[in-house]
């Protein structure tokens, strides 16, 4: 088996198996962001119909996901990606009029208050949502029981525990991985503010094995690449999946 062909799992995520891998890999932004969705999704409970705001949307994957797969109408916001790139993604995967691509900062969001039923982010919360003072802001932006759901790298062991970044993992992120949280540590974040009921928080399972995946597929698809994709199979193989892999954590609000 190819590592093109090891991204394609139906025992696991049936429904991410339907979506072609070369497409994914052309919309790469991070690790698989459909597995790491359909896991998460488990937890949440997405119903046709329901405005769910995707944040960190990315190039699209996870928006045309949403759209198709659970029937919702989906505003797709991210910072490094434009509008009108995204639109065209979404055009293109049959979904143009179930998806709104906005370009916007997670901290200066341009919407109505309590205008969504739910708030999902795939691979994109690590690096806006570990302030304290985030989850009250989102929060803002969820009706009254609206659901929010997070998918972000994370650690079986904080780094405050651990009392430094260990060195596989600093050589090829660095400081970056001060907020790659376990899940207890996400729990303890959102629960404290007494603003949502955290339904579940855990660590995706085979979620490094998952990555690894992900990254090796990536340097098969384009072998020009292959350098600036290394660092990363290489720090996973020497994790051998003892601390990384990924956080998965849902809410309702109260």
């Amino acid at each position: 088996m190819t590592a093109f062909d090891a991204l394609v799992r139906p025992d696991r995520y049936p429904l991410s198996s339907a979506y072609d891998p070369a497409w994914l890999l052309e919309l790469d932004m991070g690790p698989h962001p459909l597995w790491m969705l359909e896991d998460l999704a488990r937890d949440l409970d997405l119903k046709p119909g329901m405005r769910v705001l995707d944040l960190g949307s990315g190039k699209g994957a996870t928006s045309v996901f949403l759209a198709r797969e659970y029937g919702v109408q989906v505003v797709a916001t991210d910072w490094w990606i434009g509008a009108d790139e995204a639109a065209e993604v979404f055009a293109e995967a049959g979904v143009g009029d179930q998806v709104e691509a906005v370009r916007a900062e997670a901290h200066v969001l341009p919407f109505e208050k309590e205008s969504f039923d739910a708030v999902v982010s795939i691979d994109a919360f690590e690096y806006f949502g570990t302030a304290d003072s985030y989850l009250p802001y989102l929060v803002g932006f969820l009706r009254p029981g609206g659901r929010l759901g997070m998918a972000t790298p994370g650690m079986t062991r904080e780094v405050r525990e651990l009392g430094a970044i260990p060195a596989h993992i600093k050589e090829v992120v660095g400081w970056e991985a001060i907020a790659w949280h376990t899940p207890q540590w996400w729990r303890f974040q959102w629960e404290i503010t007494e603003m949502v009921e955290v339904t579940s928080a855990r660590l995706q399972e085979d979620g490094w094995h998952n990555w690894l995946l992900w990254a090796r597929a990536c340097a098969d698809h384009r072998p020009e690449e292959r350098v600036a994709h290394q660092p990363v199979i290489d720090m996973l193989v020497a994790d051998g999946g003892e601390l990384l892999g990924f956080t998965l954590v849902t809410a309702r609000k109260r």
